[in-house]
Order: C-alpha cells, then sequence, then structure tokens
C-alpha cells in the first residue's frame, strides 16, 4: 500500500485542533480557480510512502502533536482512499487524532469509508450555489452535501470551510463598483452566504464553520506552471466586509 505525497508540514496550526502533522497528497479533479496549490493537480508525481513509512515519520513528533494530531489534505485526499483509510487506521492505532481535508468529490465506497472513520472532516464547500460552484471548480457542491449528510447520521465532527472570492462567493461592491454604506445593505447583496449559513444551521455534527478570506499567495505558482489564473485582477475583501461575513455565522 503506497500513497503519494507532495509535501509534509510537521507543525501546522490551521488544519485542524491543536498543532499538527499535515500531509498532502497528490492529486485532484477540481480545478479551483482560487487554488494556491496548483502542483498538487497532477495525478502522477509525488514521493511514494508506505503506511509504515509515514506512520514512522509522524511518530517522530509525537510529543508536539499529541495537542493536535495528524491531517491528510491535498490535493484531494480522498482521490487515494485506500491509502488514506489504512494511513487513518495505522495512526488511530497509535492513539492519534485524524482530520481529512476534503471536497467531498470522493463519496462513496472505499472514500466514504474513510471519511466515516477520520476524527474530524474539513470539509471545503466551495460555493452555495451548485451552479456557481460548478463554474468556479469543475463540479457541483453535490457531493459536499452528501458527505455531510453522511457523517450527520454518525454523529461525526465536520469543520466547514469557505472561501470567499469577492464577485463570486463574496459580493463586496455594489453593481455599480461604488462600497455598501453599511452592513444591512451587505447583508441583502449576499443573499446566498446568509442563506447557505443558515442552512449550516441544520446539521447538528457542525462543530466550526470557517470563512477564509481569498488572498493570492500561491499567484505565483501559476505563472510557474504556465497555467492561466483568472483571478488576477480579483482584491482581496476588506476587514470590513470579513467582519460582516463572519457575523452571519452566528445567524
Amino acid at each position: 500500500m503506497k500513497g503519494y505525497v507532495h509535501s509534509i508540514e510537521t507543525l501546522g496550526a490551521v488544519d485542524g485542533p491543536g498543532l499538527r502533522f499535515v500531509i498532502f497528497l497528490q492529486g485532484c479533479p477540481l480545478r479551483c480557480k482560487f487554488c494556491h496549490n496548483p502542483d498538487t493537480w497532477r495525478f502522477d508525481g509525488g514521493e511514494e510512502y508506505t503506511v509504515d513509512e509515514m506512520v514512522k515519520k509522524v511518530l517522530r513528533y509525537r510529543t508536539y502533536i499529541k495537542s493536535g494530531g495528524v491531517t491528510i489534505s491535498g490535493g484531494e485526499p480522498l482521490r487515494q482512499a485506500e491509502f488514506v483509510l489504512a494511513l487513518t487506521d495505522a495512526l488511530q492505532n497509535e492513539g492519534l487524532h485524524v482530520a481529512i481535508d476534503t471536497s467531498g468529490i470522493f463519496c462513496e465506497g472505499i472514500a466514504l469509508d474513510a471519511a466515516l472513520k477520520a476524527d474530524l472532516i474539513l470539509l471545503d464547500i466551495k460555493s452555495f450555489d451548485r451552479e456557481k460552484a460548478k463554474d468556479l471548480t469543475g463540479f457541483t457542491t453535490d457531493h459536499a452535501w452528501s458527505l455531510l449528510e453522511a457523517r450527520q447520521k454518525k454523529n461525526r465532527p465536520v469543520w466547514i470551510r469557505h472561501v470567499m472570492v469577492p464577485g463570486i462567493t463574496l459580493i463586496d461592491k455594489k453593481t455599480d463598483g461604488s462600497s455598501f454604506e453599511n452592513e444591512e445593505e451587505w447583508r441583502a447583496a449576499n443573499a446566498e452566504l446568509v442563506d447557505g449559513m443558515r442552512r449550516l444551521n441544520d446539521y447538528s455534527c457542525i462543530e466550526r464553520v470557517d470563512l477564509l478570506p481569498f488572498h493570492k499567495m500561491g499567484e505565483f505558482k501559476y505563472e510557474e506552471l504556465h497555467f492561466p489564473y483568472e483571478l488576477k485582477d480579483v482584491e482581496e475583501p476588506s476587514e470590513e466586509i470579513v467582519e460582516w461575513a463572519e457575523k452571519t455565522i452566528r445567524l
């Protein structure tokens, strides 16, 4: 049993609770326009690891990650479902907390088994409009909601992640290009986001929702890979707009 690993972060602080050993697997079928790791898209490449090799590597950091655990990310980790399931089982047998960061694009068979076995799922919902998600990533978000339903039925915890892209998943300006005068105006223009937060309230398995502001830290990778970067003219959202958006989580 081998997995193909793009990279490793030994002490990650933003990919689940506590300090975490984060494993980024190679390969992803989605083509998110805001992706900051397009170098993970290819299904070939990456460094080969057996489950045992990876567990041994993780255990070197047990002292540091005992407050957190291990997060298996990507790319799309559940594309390598058999490896992820076996690795999750082995890490849990060592007493480690395992999170999987996924879009839910693979949510049947062994991939679903792995997703249900994980102690925590970090679920990326790309858009609260299924057709907008398709334009943004190449796929609708039906699979994400299916995985969320599956975790709900098993009462297994989920953290939601949603990237706020100005002009696409976040409306940060009026149609004439001017700024909103107040939060009420902004909220009316962002009914899609507001309704999405309310929909999430129906799921008791959701422990946390992270609204992540769009950023351009991965733009240089598109240039290096000779990939078109469609969001080069999109500006990062202002602090005020981000604050207004974060208030919707508490609706």
